[in-house]
This record gives C-alpha cells, sequence and structure tokens, in this order.
C-alpha cells in the first residue's frame, strides 16, 4: 500500500518546479507549494552532484531524519521538496536540522503557536 504523504506523480513535480516557490540554504533547498489536501507530501532528493550512491543515500538519510523532527511544527497542505546541496557531504545531523529550520522560517511554513 503506497503512503499517500509522499510525492510520486511526475505531473506533481512539474508543478512544483513550475509553479512552487523556492528557498536555499546552506545544505539544501526547499520547494513548496499548497496542495489543497488536509496533509503534506514531501520528497527528498539528491543528485549525482552531491556524490557517489554511498554519499547520496547518507544525504536523503539525513534529510528525512531532519525533516521527522520538524514535522509537527509545519503548516498543513503543502507539497514540499527537499534537495541536497553538495555542501551537505561530511556534515552531522545537527547541522542538516538547523540548515532546514532556517528553509521552513524563511519560507513561512512554521505553524503560527510555536
Amino acid at each position: 500500500m503506497l503512503k499517500p504523504y509522499v510525492l510520486r506523480n511526475q505531473k506533481d513535480f512539474s508543478a512544483l518546479y513550475n509553479k512552487g516557490s523556492s528557498v536555499g540554504e546552506r545544505y539544501l533547498v526547499l520547494l513548496y507549494r499548497k496542495n489543497g489536501l488536509s496533509y503534506n507530501r514531501r520528497a527528498f532528493l539528491a543528485s549525482k552532484k552531491v556524490g557517489k550512491s554511498v554519499e547520496r543515500n547518507r544525504a536523503r538519510r539525513l534529510l528525512k531524519e531532519s525533516h521527522r523532527g520538524l514535522e509537527e511544527s509545519l503548516k498543513i497542505g503543502y507539497d514540499l521538496l527537499f534537495i541536497a546541496r553538495n555542501t551537505i557531504n561530511d556534515r552531522n545531523y545537527a547541522d542538516v536540522k538547523k540548515s532546514m529550520e532556517a528553509a521552513i522560517k524563511k519560507a513561512n511554513l512554521r505553524k503560527q503557536n510555536l
């Protein structure tokens, strides 16, 4: 069974790239767009510019874990695409989480009561 909160369709990615907004940070880029749903959908990417498969997989794991810690503080109803930059190599979880927090704050995606 497919998880509903994961971005999969090409048309959703195309809409994000074409009509979405973006925020850049030191270790990642965040693309976001309202989706009209009652939940957030997300995806994590690391291109070949990040490195070989080991580095790309580690970058995605860092992004996923950082997002997991911040998930409760996000506004609802957005498509989120986190793209790792090649500067993410040799960084730890705390650095990536701090960068992700800054990107979310810049994009104004935090819930107001936090």
